[in-house]
């Protein structure tokens, strides 16, 4: 549907979805041509530096080159994501493992750590719903980070993350391990149809446990949705009524379903990629080790650094980027576009 067409002026929804999708494009193409002038003045650079013999310009020119290459890369990789469902705002859940205070204050580091990387982006970042811990941290939390391709970048960080430190609640100092896992599935539109039956679905309300003003604590307002057929559980409590609880919650679910129809639809596929691992509870893709040394590692993609604070601030982006070289195709990738 055009923007000429009168029926989209009509339909505000619509309208503000064909807004962002041009946003994005304008931004992208405007990436391109920006890399392409950069690269183009470069080697007028390097031709002019030759012929004069100009050492100084050359470096100059090489600088820039090679500064470049690095842009071409975050370009090329953004071509992967391509998938059904990668442009779409995404829920990101956190879940601590076994452990109680240990493993819910890891839970609550990684709220922050995601938190600070949407902030670094650009993305928005609502918090759904938050199960606070008994000591400190949390049990569990549900954010909802919104921006273009928001789940085709975020997707990497499904899966359990392991923690290695000296306990900052252990009175002896001793080394503790701790587990959280994360789950990211993508926000749908509402053009995606997802049927529920009512038979199907046990609604429970209960009284918030999270902050949220002075009203959200009195009344049992907020809401949690089994899908019996699935499994699948969602629960929201961020929201001033039971109601509009109600709504965010069924809008979480219909996600959560079509995110696992389209899974089994590529099920057959996805066994077939080697290096895949399951995202089971203690096969854990990433661990984070602050002593006796500082180390971040990926184990499906092996990229790691020593600058563990940084990534807890959120400066996830190599993780994820290796994580999106892993998916290239493997023929036809450019030339130094994996490590």
């Amino acid at each position: 549907m055009s923007a000429e067409n009168p029926a989209l002026w009509g339909d505000p929804d619509k309208m503000q979805k064909m807004n962002k999708e041009k946003a994005f494009l304008e931004k992208a193409i405007g990436e391109y041509e920006s890399f392409n002038q950069r690269l183009d003045d470069a080697q007028v650079l390097i031709e002019m530096a030759t012929e004069a013999h100009d050492e100084a310009t050359f470096a100059e020119g090489k600088a820039e080159i090679e500064a470049l290459v690095e842009v071409g890369r975050g370009l090329e990789l953004k071509r992967v994501l391509n998938g059904e469902l990668d442009s779409y705002s995404a829920y990101l859940s956190i879940n601590s493992g076994a452990g109680g205070t240990e493993a819910c204050d890891w839970a609550e580091i990684l709220m922050r750590m995601y938190t600070r990387y949407a902030d670094q982006h650009g993305f928005g970042c609502e918090i759904v719903d938050q199960s606070d811990g008994e000591g400190a941290g949390i049990k569990s939390a549900t954010l909802l980070i919104t921006g273009p391709y928001a789940y085709g970048y975020l997707k990497a960080e499904s899966g359990v993350h392991r923690l290695v430190r000296i306990s900052p609640f252990d009175s002896n100092a001793r080394r503790h391990t701790s587990f959280s896992s994360i789950f990211v599935w993508p926000e749908i539109d509402d053009e995606i149809k997802i049927e529920i039956r009512p038979e199907d679905l046990k609604v429970e309300t209960f009284r918030s446990s999270g902050a949220g003003g002075q009203h959200v604590n009195k009344t049992d307002s907020a809401v949690r949705m089994y899908h019996l057929p699935t499994g699948i559980v969602v629960q929201c409590q961020n929201q001033r009524s039971q109601i509009q609880n109600r709504e965010k919650a069924l809008k979480m679910l219909k996600a959560a379903l079509y995110q696992r129809e389209v899974e089994e639809r590529q099920k057959k596929k996805e066994e077939m990629e080697s290096g895949k691992k399951a995202n089971e509870w203690g096969s854990q893709i990433r661990s984070y080790v602050l002593h006796p040394y500082q180390m971040v590692k990926d184990h499906r993609t092996d990229f790691e650094t020593n600058q563990a604070s940084d990534v807890l601030g959120g400066n996830l982006d190599g993780f994820i980027m290796a994580f999106l070289k892993e998916s290239l195709p493997k023929t036809g990738a450019p030339a130094g576009a994996s490590n």
